[in-house]
């Protein structure tokens, strides 16, 4: 499991992770001239799955860093984002395969209709004009017809598509017998998550533990399990996100634990704001001091050097 053995391996592990937002960014920002687009979705699912059992932890590190530094390419950043908490939630969930690949790669296309549109908002500052609203409101539609017309047969990744931002979904609570709608809706609380903890232009992005709370806050009884669900998979605070512990220290989550919110942290900076020349780990599970809340990842400033950080996370197995 030690894929951060040496720099060269972090690279290349590093490089995997953007060469598939990239590749991903070119498909969806250009979907009419892709050939055989819906098998290579099918292709970057299978890329990205492949990545992710090299070491989740340091997967999730380099995504969450990846898509909270900059907002520039934010539709295909919150795509795969999406696309990667939909699949650890549903190996949570014990969805059937056919159901978690007809999730996940909704999740990666669910905003095809409007990929230059929601860059351009990513980085825009004034509220969305009208024309803007619009594409907004029909791209669920649009999209699945985008789809369709792109060789896509799989009925429930179309629907989950055209229906990832209607309310009646979460209403529908009680028609379980209708699987759609639970993937639709596990889709809904991932996406609501993915985009609260992600820096726009307009905003920085949420904490972790905020945007967690948020989608918990919004749930209704049929979607409060999917939030729990999320939390159990990848922790209340995320690899790669930032926390400020009960001593004021700053650190960073490098590795999940048995619990949601005992993470193993890096210890990066003193109470007094200044940084530590020797990081050190640091088990918030086995000894004090914990957590005391979880910040945005725009409150670090500071470059830091991820791949010292990730071998330094690496020693937590051996305290696991």
């Amino acid at each position: 499991m030690a894929v951060v053995r040496d720099e060269n391996a972090y690279e290349d592990l590093l490089g995997q992770w953007s060469d598939l937002e990239s590749g991903l960014g070119v498909i969806l920002g250009s979907p009419a001239t892709t050939q055989q687009f819906a098998y290579r979705v099918v292709q970057y699912d299978r890329w990205m799955q492949g990545l992710l059992q090299r070491d989740p932890d340091v997967g999730l590190y380099l995504l969450f860093q990846l898509a909270s530094n900059s907002p520039v390419g934010y539709s295909a950043s919150h795509a795969l984002v999406c696309a990667v908490l939909c699949h650890m939630v549903g190996t949570e969930l014990k969805l059937p395969p056919a159901e978690r690949n007809s999730l996940v790669h909704a999740a990666l296309t669910m905003n095809v209709a409007m990929t230059a549109l929601q860059d351009q908002l990513a980085t825009q500052t004034e509220r969305p004009s009208q024309a803007q609203q619009d594409a907004i409101r029909a791209h669920p539609i649009k999209g699945a017809m985008m789809l369709a017309n792109l060789g896509v047969s799989d009925d429930a990744w179309l629907e989950i598509v055209s229906s990832h931002h209607d309310d009646a979904v979460d209403r529908n609570t009680g028609d379980e017998t209708h699987r759609t709608l639970l993937l639709t809706r596990i889709l809904k609380v991932v996406d609501r998550y993915a985009a609260m903890i992600s820096p726009r232009a307009s905003r920085t992005g949420r904490s972790a533990i905020e945007s967690a709370r948020s989608v918990m806050a919004r749930a209704t009884a049929g979607v409060d399990e999917i939030g729990q669900a999320l939390v159990r998979s990848v922790g209340l605070c995320p690899p790669g996100t930032y926390v400020r512990l009960e001593n004021d220290e700053l650190a960073v989550v490098v590795r999940r634990s048995e619990k949601a919110n005992e993470p193993f942290v890096v210890i990066i900076g003193k109470a007094s704001g200044e940084f530590h020349t020797v990081p050190r780990l640091h088990a918030t599970g086995h000894a004090p001091p914990k957590i005391r809340s979880a910040l945005p990842s725009m409150a670090v400033r500071t470059p830091l050097n991820h791949f010292y950080l990730l071998q330094l996370g690496s020693q937590a197995l051996s305290l696991a």
